[in-house]
Formats: structure tokens, C-alpha cells, sequence
């Protein structure tokens, strides 16, 4: 989708956090380059914001390793050796902006919904090119679930986005399930 070529908005990003993206001296060679539509520019600069606070809080290595698009909302993927803590504070911020993407037109950077219609994209109506949305039963809008292995166990966990807020609104008496032995790299 974004071609690693000339100064834009994603190397931009990745010489002003070189810190996390470990760049070797040209931004355009950046492992983790974000391979992501226009409209998720916002959404990057804050998940990277949060992610930078979060390892220099707590130190150790850390390196994004891919920022691309998949089933119509956005994946990052982490390497790193962090301290507890702040490893929950860098999957907190990936959560977020994985979250946000999913009601973030990849175009514009506007509200929109997963529509599908050849290959799944989240579009504002501006840019949905004839993709009708795809049906969401009421009241599930911004689910986003959670996976974890804790102790070698996957358990699921629910939560909604509130995109006006951006941030997670727990469910009521929610509660993490196991699921099949799946890791998070699996499950992406």
C-alpha cells in the first residue's frame, strides 16, 4: 500500500522515533516501516508516542518489527526484552491504535466502518468507493477483543473503544476466558 519511496509522513515518523524503529542510517529501510493508507498517520503518531514512553520509563530493548494493514485494521508487531510493566504499556498503546484503526478511514483519517467489497478496508462513506459496510450486530460496534498467555494459558478479554475518548471502556462483570493455545503472533 505505502511504498517506501521519497520523504513523506512514514519516514518522517520513523527518523522522529528512530528510538523504536531502529532505522540502520536510512529511515526507507526501517523493519517495522508503517505499510498503512494516509488516514492512519494520527493514530501512528500516537501509538509511537506511547510506546516511546513506555520503554524509556522502563528501559530495555525494544524495536517495532511491522506496522501494516490486515483484514481491514491495523497490525504492529513488537522484539524486545521490557520489564513487565512496561511491556503492558507497549501492548496497551498497540491495542489502542489497533482499536482506532478499526473506526479510521485509512484514507482521510475521518470516522469510518470495516466495509468489504473485494479486499476489507475501513472507509468513511466520503471514501468507500461502492464497499458497503459489513453487518455488526448492535451493540458490538467497537468490541475489541484481547488475547494473552499468561503462563503458557491464551485467555480472551473484552473490552470496547471509545474513539471520541480513545481509550477502552471495560465490559461489565467482563471475564477472560481460555481460549485455544494461540499466541498473539499467531492470531495476527
Amino acid at each position: 500500500m505505502a511504498a517506501r519511496s521519497g520523504p513523506d509522513w512514514r519516514s518522517a515518523l520513523v527518523e522522529s522515533y528512530a528510538d523504536i524503529f531502529h532505522p540502520p542510517g536510512d529511515p526507507l529501510a526501517a523493519r517495522g516501516w508503517p505499510a498503512v493508507g494516509d488516514g492512519w498517520e494520527d493514530l501512528l503518531k500516537r501509538a509511537c508516542r506511547r510506546m516511546r514512553a513506555a520503554v524509556g520509563d522502563d528501559g530495555g530493548p525494544f524495536r517495532l518489527t511491522t506496522i501494516k494493514e490486515k483484514f481491514g485494521s491495523l497490525r504492529i508487531q513488537w522484539e524486545g526484552s521490557l520489564p513487565p510493566a512496561a511491556a503492558a504499556r507497549v501492548e496497551e498503546a498497540v491495542d489502542l491504535a489497533e482499536a482506532r484503526s478499526a473506526t479510521t478511514c485509512d484514507v482521510c483519517g475521518g470516522a469510518g466502518v470495516l466495509r468489504g467489497g473485494g479486499w476489507m478496508a475501513v472507509r468513511c462513506d466520503d471514501h468507500a468507493e461502492g464497499r458497503t459496510a459489513l453487518a455488526v450486530e448492535q451493540g458490538f460496534e467497537n468490541l475489541h477483543v484481547e488475547r494473552r498467555v499468561v503462563r503458557g494459558r491464551t485467555f480472551a478479554s473484552y473490552r470496547f473503544y471509545d474513539r471520541a475518548a480513545d481509550r477502552f471502556v471495560g465490559v461489565r462483570n467482563a471475564v477472560s476466558i481460555p481460549c485455544p493455545n494461540r499466541t498473539r503472533k499467531d492470531a495476527t
